[in-house]
């Protein structure tokens, strides 16, 4: 009997040493979780992007979503357009040891910081639309850039109103053989606004058109900066003002409800206006007959690429066509093409 009951106190306690070694091990197991994460089949990627509300970029964040499927997992987060907010977002990543970060960084001055935290935690960074200077790109290895070439954007938006003004003789209110215009201008010191605004121009000019410009503003990529702005300009031009050229969508679209507020697109009453992104609205515009054009900037295969580059990072191969589907160029970049977009192939956009 006692024989018996020592048998059932034994197994009793062996019992309670196996539970508690297993909830010992359900612990650990959580703790582990962003290491086991960054080195299993599906790698965590820390995305920061420069802030949710611009309409480019949620083109983006829906692309790179998509792109994530089966790929990786992706921690996309806000920067609220604040680079310290950035900065602590990548630090979280890091600390998380993510096996590697998609930065749309909120200052391009800042990359040569990020990349000297990646470096040391050697965690590769893919930089995607706000292009580093060359010096910062060449720190290391394990940096890539994804995103389109602003000139080339630039470029399109010029032609767009060239071909508008040679078709349109009437657009010469004047007649004085000169393009009056007026700019909207993105971010200060950003590539892109700087680059667009200079090729926009050179493209009209380069067609044998004599250009004036009447007012040079930022209204910061916001549509809503962009109406304030185009009221403005209007108060003080009126009807000098023979086009409008935006560094982006937003803006233009801004820039339209100020001149739907003033009587234009009534009657003959026209102003030719062109952006950049060919974001969904910007196609509404151009469906209503508002917007001259836009430029194809292609969120879809941005978001692609960059994830693809990502991933292949974390496996710790070097991206190649091969095993992102992109071709880079100079070993660290992909550039993702423009396009020329009117109400004749809206559909393109689409």
């Amino acid at each position: 009997m006692k024989k018996k009951w020592l048998f059932v106190l034994m197994a009793g306690m062996m019992l309670t040493t196996a539970a508690c070694n297993n909830g010992g091990s359900s612990s650990t197991g959580g703790e582990s979780k962003g290491s086991e994460a960054a080195s299993g089949s599906t790698p965590q990627v820390g995305v920061a992007i420069y802030k949710f509300d611009d309409t480019f970029m949620t083109g983006v964040r829906n692309a790179m979503s998509d792109a994530a499927d089966g790929v990786a997992k992706l921690d996309i987060v806000d920067s609220q357009n604040a680079q310290p907010t950035q900065n602590e977002k990548i630090d979280l990543f890091i600390s998380k040891k993510y096996s590697s970060m998609i930065i749309n960084p909120v200052d391009r001055t800042a990359a040569g910081v990020i990349i000297d935290k990646a470096k040391t935690a050697n965690t590769p960074v893919v930089f995607l639309n706000r292009e580093p200077i060359a010096e910062d790109m060449n720190k290391w290895d394990k940096v890539y850039y994804v995103g389109a070439k602003a000139e080339e954007s630039g470029t399109i938006s010029g032609q767009l109103i060239v071909d508008y003004w040679k078709a349109n003789p009437k657009a010469d209110k004047n007649g004085d053989g000169k393009l009056q215009y007026v700019l909207l201008q993105g971010e200060p010191g950003h590539q892109d606004a700087e680059l667009r605004t200079k090729f926009s121009v050179q493209a009209i000019q380069d067609a044998g058109i004599e250009v004036e410009a009447l007012a040079v503003d930022t209204a910061m990529w916001d549509r809503v900066k962009g109406q304030e702005k185009m009221q403005a300009f209007l108060a003080s031009h009126g009807d000098k003002i023979e086009a409008v050229l935006a560094n982006n969508d937003d803006m233009a679209l801004g820039a339209i409800e100020a001149l739907k507020a003033a009587g234009y697109f009534s009657g003959d009453k026209y102003m030719p206006v062109v952006g950049v992104d060919a974001t969904a609205p910007a196609i509404q515009a151009l469906e209503d007959g508002t917007l001259l054009g836009t430029v194809l900037n292609d969120a879809k295969s941005q978001g692609k690429a960059s994830v693809a580059i990502a991933a292949a990072l974390s496996k710790g191969e070097t991206p190649n066509k091969d095993n992102t589907g992109f071709d880079i160029t100079d070993g660290k970049y992909v550039w993702i093409a423009y396009k020329k977009i009117t109400k004749d192939n809206i559909a393109d956009a689409k």
